[in-house]
């Protein structure tokens, strides 16, 4: 059996399509069910068994000796959170008690991590783990995320496969449940679908024009592939960036929603809010090579190439 935890979530959700795409079917789901706008998101999918997240460990406990692999994506992802004792119960703590049964009952494992371990990139953007250690986080999500990646390398026992994966800008269907935390690529579809324009965040750094800041955008589908390569790789365990390796700007990201829409352009720039002035990053752009020196060879959708299908999903869904 395949375990992925974050199920019924944006990345969790589609990993489970690809399984499924791949004739794979014993699926176990793991998370908190009953959300509506979520649950939808596993309406057609071939799953096994449903399993809460917090009965998890339990359930592991008892079944461990017919789990193949565990793809633990489960997270509180909301980079507005401030309850760090939240965060370190449900992402910090809750990966360290699935890494020790991993280790104890021989299961490989892929675990999220994520690229808000980076903060500002003061040391740049490699998934060198020799490095890790001197990342600075920027929000309390981020530093659960930093902390189990610290913990991890400094472990003598680790599981007999392991991965972990500092995602990038990830993008793409199922994500409509997460409100503000969906990517800027869906709140751009809704506001010019409403609207007829964009509101993109003026820049308040001089290297940057307005709309010039730039991310690594990532397709969904893109992520779902590394993830399958690593369940059937399983060697060169550590930590890798996933994200498209392109940084690219705003302006371009909001041009491409337009062209998909085929509506004209139409940008307005308002002052990014002061009180996350100085916790906004302008740069980021994953490192990939670590990825591709293990033997992942599949090229990565392009900002347009991606935006145009999800655009067009969107619009389908509409109608």
């Amino acid at each position: 059996m395949i375990v992925v935890t974050g199920a019924a979530g944006f990345i969790g959700s589609y990993l489970i399509k690809k399984l499924n795409e791949e004739k794979i079917t014993s699926v176990v789901a793991v998370d908190k069910f009953g959300i509506e706008a979520k649950d939808k998101n596993l309406q057609d999918a071939q799953i096994k068994e449903w399993v809460d997240r917090d009965h998890f460990m339990r359930w592991l406990d008892q079944h461990h000796a017919s789990v193949n692999f565990i793809f633990h994506i489960g997270a509180k992802t909301d980079t507005a959170e401030f309850d760090t004792d939240l965060l370190n119960r449900m992402n910090t703590q809750y990966t360290k008690d699935i890494w020790k049964r991993c280790v104890e009952y021989k299961i490989p494992l892929v675990y999220a991590s994520s690229a808000a371990t980076y903060g500002l990139g003061e040391n740049g953007y490699n998934d060198d783990e020799s490095k890790i250690h001197l990342l600075k986080p920027l929000n309390p999500y981020g530093q659960s995320k930093q902390d189990f990646d610290v913990w991890a390398l400094h472990q003598t026992n680790k599981p007999v496969f392991w991965a972990g994966l500092k995602f990038f800008n990830v993008y793409g269907p199922n994500e409509y449940h997460k409100g503000r935390m969906a990517s800027v690529i869906w709140h751009a579809y809704q506001q010019i679908n409403k609207t007829g324009k964009m509101k993109l965040f003026r820049s308040h750094n001089p290297k940057y024009k307005d709309g010039g800041q730039m991310r690594d955008f990532v397709y969904v589908k893109d992520v779902v592939e590394v993830c399958l390569f690593l369940m059937q790789h399983q060697k060169n365990s550590g930590i890798y960036n996933l994200g498209s390796g392109k940084a690219r700007t705003f302006l371009d990201l909001t041009g491409a929603v337009f062209k998909a829409m085929e509506k004209k352009e139409n940008i307005e720039f308002i002052d990014t809010p002061a009180d996350i002035r100085d916790k906004y990053q302008y740069f980021t752009e994953a490192t990939m090579q670590k990825l591709k020196d293990i033997g992942y060879t599949k090229p990565f959708h392009s900002l347009e190439e991606g935006t145009e299908e999800y655009v067009k999903i969107l619009l389908a869904q509409k109608k």
